[in-house]
């Protein structure tokens, strides 16, 4: 039986028992700020565990897609050296939320394995926690299971605690054979009954549930009978197509085969991640993806491939999945382009890494080369430190691996302590008290007033029966919206006999059950129960309103002009303004920025009826609604349609029809990250404003040069420009001489201070100077317009003792400004142009 057929049967077997069909959650979690990615089956219910949201079923049944790589559960070092680790991987799963327990979960387990799979019974074997008596019963006694193959287990094996207090319980796993005396897990049945209290008493939950696990790699290689993972189905094409293409043969050098495991479950992961939304960066989920690729990349650099290769390899695991993730095959063509550009990237990062090792090769006196010298190699640039000792051996040198392997735990432990979550707001636990008050009923769609009652008052994080001042404050129902989708909370006021309330801000909690109100009391005290008129301010939501709707109408134009491998990865709704995030890699045209421009407003003139329904997930996906794949979506979902130019899943707010936008007007194209650009834009009188305000801007010019039209003021910037050129040239012309040079540290250290020049000229001068010099340090500060700028500017030779990056933070920060750059040349300054010769004076405690 291969893996999709696997997939089917199972979530057929739970169907058929009662259980909803629930798709896979992204990989990037949105209900547990604790996680830095997805990593089991119930992470997606986890609230509806914790009863802080309730769902329209109370069983369940998914294939989850998983990821372990960074943070608090990582299985990355061990993958490709074992047969079953791996950083993505798949998690079958049936739940139950306080219906079915013990009986029912151990039978469907039992049932689905012997009957369904028709595993050998002889084979399975079956372990309990030591304690759990009811659970001995239930496998021996109901399924009849020999007693020799039920084995109880201590506390550290056989029994789930979601955290050092709440939800915990005993669980069971079901085992199966392999070869001689070893036994691998197939199945986790979690009986979570128990709620742990602060003084560690276990108290019996009222409605205790069930969450269960199966990873499908490992069931696919028992019903394939294989003993590796990587022999499945599910790698087999992937690995053939990397021996094809690095031109290297399988199953014949187990050192050769682990690089090969390596890169076809690293490719699996890096197409998974990049679908989800997630791309290559310094930090946090980013930074993960980006070490999985260069691992990647350093096991194809030990099979002989010095280019790029990764990307060239996606379009396999997408063809192997895409029946089952659809979302990676509309992705295909940017998922590539992602790993090309990042693969290119860090090749030009190896190449400057190794000139950096060459250097310090060459100033080791000894044998030994310092593990410092070789961390912080690894740790600024990336550099593998596999690499840079292969290197280093070849040249009879060694590293001190003890140092290395010492700052790296530092490293890691710094890493988790640092560690802090998904980058969500944490829910804080008043919260959880606000929504034992009561749920909150939306009815902003419909409404902009309505008579509310108060549920909750919280203040300081602590509730309260009455308060004064700022508290948050949840209601029956609310029309006003809730901060989610990239768009902002209404504001508003709230009134009844004796008090008066501003609304600054409201934000939904727990999939919505609550809308948290964060209010000033104006006038009076509020009390729980008091019924209030809460009125949203109609002009603000107006101008929401329209910018959400021109957001829409903004994707679809993007996707006319530059192709359908855009998808939103991030918004902004405002009153005043809308920001846009896409994936796309490169900077838009000016052509085609205009193009964009046009087709938006040319559907705004055309006055299109925006339409809003209410309709199944599948069924709003089968009718083409566009979704933003790292959303999780619930099994109905409003469905925005305007005319046929747009359709997606949204549940904010809009106009009626696309006429009531007015206007639309881009105002700025700029780059987000590798692979993602953002467009920002204003609407309505909030446009014209804008158009009116750079028309202002330009008559001041038009004034100031004595132009009395826009032609006239071409053909003066045509002027103005060539005498700039022939004053710059003359600068060129003019050599600097060098006044101020001291040596330190047995390097040239010049300082020197002008004035007027283009900071592309100050660069020139700089690489001029530091020529002349030879081995050193070049420090230039330029003063124009009341500022004075600074190049640092540090010849190869010296980049080892002076970093230009640091030095002209340092100086920069001392100007009352900022700065950055390279290790060998960077750049900065500030508005205090009198500390320039005092700095100079001390320039060595900046170096």
């Amino acid at each position: 039986m291969k893996s999709y057929e696997i997939r089917r049967v199972f979530l057929d077997y739970f169907k058929k028992n009662g259980h909803t069909i629930v798709d896979s959650a992204p990989l990037v979690p949105k209900s547990d700020p604790s996680l830095l990615f997805v990593n089991a089956g119930m992470v997606q219910f986890k609230n509806v565990f914790l009863g802080l949201e309730k769902r329209s079923y109370t069983r369940a049944a998914s294939c989850q897609k998983c990821m372990r790589a960074g943070g608090k559960h990582s299985d990355l070092e061990n993958v490709g050296h074992t047969p079953r680790h791996h950083t993505f991987f798949e998690m079958l799963g049936n739940f139950s939320f306080g219906d079915y327990f013990k009986k029912e979960a151990i039978h469907y387990a039992w049932d689905f394995l012997t009957n369904v799979l028709n595993l050998p019974e002889n084979k399975l074997y079956i372990t309990i926690f030591k304690e759990d008596d009811e659970a001995f019963d239930i496998w021996h006694k109901q399924e009849g299971i020999s007693e020799s193959h039920i084995r109880r287990m201590s506390e550290k094996d056989n029994f789930w605690a979601m955290g050092d207090t709440g939800p915990c319980g005993p669980c069971s796993e079901v085992h199966i054979e392999q070869g001689k005396n070893e036994l691998m897990e197939l199945w986790n049945i979690v009986f979570m009954q128990f709620d742990r209290k602060d003084d560690g008493r276990l108290v019996p939950l009222p409605k205790p549930s069930i969450d269960t696990g199966m990873g499908l790699e490992r069931i696919t290689a028992v019903m394939e009978n294989v003993y590796s993972n990587f022999d499945t189905d599910l790698f087999v094409d992937i690995i053939a197509s990397i021996v094809d293409l690095l031109h290297v043969r399988y199953g014949k050098d187990e050192d050769l085969d682990v690089s090969i495991r390596i890169i076809a479950d690293h490719l699996r992961a890096c197409v998974f991640l990049i679908a989800d939304g997630i791309l290559p960066d310094k930090e946090g989920r980013g930074y993960v993806l980006r070490r999985i690729i260069r691992r990647a990349m350093r096991q194809g650099n030990r099979l002989g491939k010095n280019e790029p290769f990764l990307y060239r390899l996606a379009p396999v695991v997408i063809e192997t999945m895409k029946d089952v993730y659809s979302e990676i095959g509309q992705m295909e063509k940017f998922i590539a382009n992602v790993l090309k550009n990042e693969e290119e990237q860090f090749s030009r990062t190896l190449n400057y890494g190794l000139k950096l090792l060459y250097e310090i090769a060459e100033k080791t006196s000894g044998k030994v080369v310092s593990g410092k010298e070789i961390f912080k190699l690894y740790d600024t640039y990336g550099f593998p430190v596999d690499i840079a000792t292969d290197i280093l051996s070849e040249r009879g040198l060694k590293v001190d691996l003890i140092e290395f392997n010492r700052l790296m735990e530092e490293q890691k432990k710094k890493a988790k302590e640092a560690w802090t979550g998904s980058g969500e707001e944490k829910v804080a636990p008043f919260y959880g008290d606000m929504l034992k008050r009561g749920e909150t009923k939306f009815v902003g769609y419909e409404k902009l007033m309505e008579k509310c009652k108060v549920l909750s008052i919280a203040k300081d994080g602590v509730l309260v029966e009455e308060a004064q001042g700022e508290c948050d404050v949840t209601f029956d129902k609310t029309p006003f919206y809730g901060q989610g989708g990239g768009q902002v909370s209404d504001t508003g006021r709230g009134f009844s006999e004796g008090l008066s309330i501003k609304i600054k801000d409201v934000k939904r909690y727990f999939g919505g059950r609550i809308f948290v109100h964060h209010v000033n009391i104006e006038n009076g005290t509020l009390k729980t129960g008091n019924v209030i008129n809460l009125v949203v301010d109609e002009e603000r939501r107006k101008d929401i309103q329209r910018h959400h709707t021109a957001t829409h109408l903004l994707q679809a134009a993007l996707r006319k002009v530059l192709g359908k491998h855009v998808h939103q990865a991030g918004s902004l709704v405002a009153p005043d303004r809308l920001r846009f995030d896409f994936t796309h890699f490169s900077h838009l045209y000016r052509k085609e920025v205009e193009a964009v421009e046009r087709y938006v407003n040319e559907w705004i003139v055309e006055n299109i009826p925006v339409c809003i329904e209410w309709k199944s997930y599948k069924e709003a996906l089968e009718e083409g609604a566009m979704a933003v794949f790292e959303e999780k979506y619930e099994d109905r979902v409003r469905v925005v349609t305007i005319g046929d130019v747009s359709k997606e899943l949204c549940g904010g707010t809009h106009v009626k029809r696309t006429g009531d936008i007015g206007f639309f007007k881009i105002i700025g194209e700029s780059a987000v990250a590798r692979g993602v650009r953002r467009i920002e834009a204003k609407c309505g009188l909030n446009a014209y404003e804008y158009i009116r305000r750079q028309e202002d801007k330009l008559w001041e010019a038009l004034n100031k040069i004595k132009c009395s039209s826009l032609d006239e003021l071409v053909e003066k910037h045509r002027e103005l420009h060539e005498e700039l050129k022939k004053t710059r040239r003359l600068k060129k012309e003019k050599p600097v001489e060098i006044k101020n040079i001291r040596r330190i540290d047995g390097f040239d250290v010049v300082s020197e201070v002008l004035e007027g020049y283009d900071p592309s000229d100050l660069r020139n001068l700089s690489d001029v100077l530091r020529s002349r010099i030879t081995s050193g340090v070049v420090i230039l500060f330029n003063k124009t317009d009341g500022k004075v700028g600074c190049v640092v500017n540090v010849s190869r030779d010296a980049a080892h003792r002076f970093n230009a990056s640091d030095i002209v933070k340092k100086i920069s920060s001392s100007l009352g400004g900022s700065g950055g750059g390279r290790r060998d040349f960077a750049q900065g300054g500030g508005k205090r142009v009198e500390l320039v010769e005092d700095i100079i004076q001390n320039i060595e405690k900046y170096l």
